[in-house]
């Protein structure tokens, strides 16, 4: 296996800097850390938490499987599909709740309270990339689902999911990955503490990371993935008082496999790792800056982030080939963006209202996105030939919020909270005549009610309205223009319990409406309005911990998703019904020493692709394994991923598209597989 000079020089340079870390490390007194065992999404929440969709997973709920992608780690929350249809580099595909929410719409990720989320995005409304998320430092993921949450507000109507990263590691480590088509990743992460105070408690740190990722895949047209990763955050503080500044910086480039054609994979013409435009792919950068505060006096509460942004993309795809003639459909979507805000909020705790014990939180959220040259082209080979569209955009918004949770007695509260946002659209600049200034507001009320515990049990009932907003261009055309805030609508009947000992589950029916949804578009490869939805379903979890060398989950989620006032066409496109995840552990647990294994199962079935429903999407079933030996200071384990080395698709789509020696375009289900069976090992030294 040959390695490319970038690759080598990458991996030449992370090797020196884990060196240099260690020799650093090596002067300071090594301290042993004690077996940490996690409970995770196992953990006994009861008097916690308001509902049963919410909950927190840990980082041993994310490393404990093996990951094809970075984005799975979203899959650690229950009900959470992620696939992809092009290049490493670009967002991948998520499914909630009978949302196809394409690269992140309805659905609210953020880190460390910093969105990640792009609105008015080039690619899609509410675009997000998860490859600036450094798994091995995530400390956890607080995730809540549905319109109930006051203090979720744009694209969370599906849920949201905030990443916490780790303020200063428990140790340090160097890992180095490789595996089958090119896969190579190496990593140093750890925490440098600064000189502590006589009170043992504060403390003040410098965290680090640094990641190269090289990734061809099983491509006939290798992927040439590239990413550079890197984090430095400075902590100080203790249990009640907390100050940080957390740098990260993110660079990719990659070459696409976008979806193709089923017909020309049956008539032999194709392969299925084949592609139609190997100039397909992008790069990508983003550069973030995040202050981050947390002060306790007694009973108050203050938290408080500030964060700074900076985000390009440059991405070439081509969906329908050959439509507008024989120099193709490719197309390029760019743009660069500044974003800035922050949020503060106050919490008063235990206080008494009207002789009832009751928390009240008041925040404040604002964003503002600055966004130059954001622009539609045609292209052939990645060079320009002409200009469709091209913006330049400012949409800004603020949100207030209040929340208040009464105990009314030992074994019954509630939480009532409010939201309002007010938003203001501008195209500073536009291709297109016709763009006027927009302002638009929503008020989003919520209320949830909690009984128990009785006998380990929680019962809980939620309801609420959010909204998403739509892209600014389509909010300022004067022509036609779309609705600038589209509200939701939501409840929910959950339970949670701890009845079986060693045992936790959670059981939740969930109502969702819209007024407007997102509909895919495959020939322009973005999201346009359309009519709204209603979805309902159920979700169970069942999380079992019965000893230190033994874990098992399964989560179960079943969705039905209509459109309204659509006749028969009324079926949700790529609304996946029925979703499954289970998977087993057993061995050393945490970072216990010795042999450990597990396997993960994910499955979905079947889903319309278009109105009708009469186009179906394939099932899909995918089985990954791994298993290892782990040492007090290293660790060496083998991934297999899709063991069954099944030849599912990752996504499917239909519309029409035309291939060359074809005189009209042909309606077809086009598709992205999912990659065979590989292997990939690791080896991780902790200092």
């Amino acid at each position: 296996m040959q390695i490319s000079r970038p690759l080598s020089q990458g991996l030449l340079a992370l090797v020196v800097a884990s060196s240099s870390f260690a020799q650093e490390t090596t002067l300071q007194e090594t301290t042993i850390l004690p077996e940490v065992v996690v409970e995770g999404k196992a953990s006994n929440l009861l008097g916690t938490t308001d509902g049963a969709s919410k909950g927190r997973a840990t980082q041993e709920d994310i490393l404990s499987r093996p990951l094809l992608r970075r984005g799975e780690i979203l899959e650690t929350i229950p009900g959470v599909i992620i696939t992809q249809h092009a290049g490493g580099g670009k967002a991948n595909q998520y499914f909630l709740r009978g949302f196809n929410l394409d690269h992140g719409t309805d659905f609210s990720i953020s880190l460390d309270g910093m969105p990640l989320n792009m609105r008015t995005h080039a690619h899609g409304q509410g675009y997000t990339d998860l490859n600036p998320v450094i798994p091995e430092l995530v400390q956890a993921i607080d995730y809540a689902k549905g319109t109930y949450t006051a203090a979720d507000g744009d694209l969370s109507t599906a849920g949201s999911a905030n990443f916490l990263l780790w303020d200063l590691m428990p140790e340090n480590l160097v890992k180095v990955e490789f595996g089958e088509y090119n896969y190579y990743r190496a990593l140093v992460a750890g925490s440098l503490p600064i000189k502590p105070n006589e009170d043992q408690t504060f403390q003040q740190g410098l965290t680090y990371g640094l990641e190269y990722n090289y990734y061809d895949g099983p491509w006939q047209q290798a992927e040439e993935f590239n990413r550079w990763n890197g984090l430095l955050r400075y902590f100080a503080g203790d249990e009640d008082n907390k100050f940080s500044v957390t740098f990260m910086g993110y660079r990719a480039s990659w070459v696409s496999t976008d979806q193709i054609p089923q017909r020309a994979v049956t008539n032999g013409t194709l392969d299925r790792y084949s592609t139609l435009d190997p100039s397909a792919g992008g790069d990508s950068e983003r550069y973030s800056l995040n202050v981050t505060f947390e002060h306790r006096d007694d009973d108050v509460v203050t938290r408080a982030n500030l964060y700074g942004i900076y985000y390009a993309l440059d991405l070439f795809s081509n969906f329908t080939y050959f439509t507008k003639g024989p120099l193709g459909d490719q197309f390029e979507q760019s743009e660069k963006r500044w974003v800035f805000g922050g949020q503060l909020s106050r919490t008063w705790e235990k206080r008494k209202l009207l002789g009832i014990e009751s928390d009240l939180t008041i925040g404040f959220q604002t964003r503002h996105d600055v966004i130059h040259g954001i622009g539609l082209y045609e292209t052939r080979n990645r060079q320009r030939l002409a200009t469709t569209r091209q913006d330049d955009i400012w949409e800004g918004s603020a949100g207030i919020y209040g929340e208040m949770v009464n105990r009314w007695t030992p074994w019954f509260r509630t939480v009532l909270g409010l939201r309002g946002d007010l938003y203001y659209f501008d195209s500073l600049e536009s291709t297109v005549a016709g763009e006027d200034a927009e302002w638009s507001g929503i008020v989003s009320p919520k209320f949830s009610a909690i009984f128990g515990p009785w006998r380990e049990t929680e019962l809980y009932l939620n309801f609420g309205t959010g909204f998403h907003s739509n892209d600014a261009r389509g909010v300022t055309a004067r022509s036609s223009a779309a609705d600038a805030l589209v509200r939701t609508m939501g409840a929910e009947l959950g339970l949670r319990s701890q009845v079986i000992p060693k045992v936790t589950t959670t059981l939740a029916l969930f109502w969702l409406q819209s007024d407007s949804e997102l509909i895919y578009v495959g020939d322009a490869g973005t999201n346009e309005p359309g009519p709204g939805a209603e979805r309902y379903g159920v979700e169970l979890a069942t999380y079992w911990r019965p000893n230190h060398w033994f874990s098992a989950d399964a989560e179960l989620a079943l969705t039905h998703a209509r459109l309204q006032d659509s006749g028969s066409a009324d079926r949700v496109p790529n609304s996946v019904p029925v979703m499954f995840s289970g998977g087993i552990n057993i061995g050393a647990q945490g970072n216990a020493s010795g042999w450990f294994a597990g396997t993960r199962v994910r499955a979905f079935t079947g889903r319309p692709l278009e109105e009708t429903g009469q186009i179906e999407g394939r099932d899909s079933f995918m089985v990954n394994a791994t298993v290892g030996y782990r040492r007090k200071n290293w660790e060496a384990a083998v991934d297999c991923l899709n063991l069954l080395n099944r030849a599912d698709n990752d996504i499917e789509y239909a519309y029409e598209s035309q291939l060359r020696g074809e005189a009209t375009p042909v309606s077809d289900v086009h598709f992205h597989p999912v990659e065979p069976r590989m292997f990939r090992f690791r080896v991780t030294y902790r200092f």
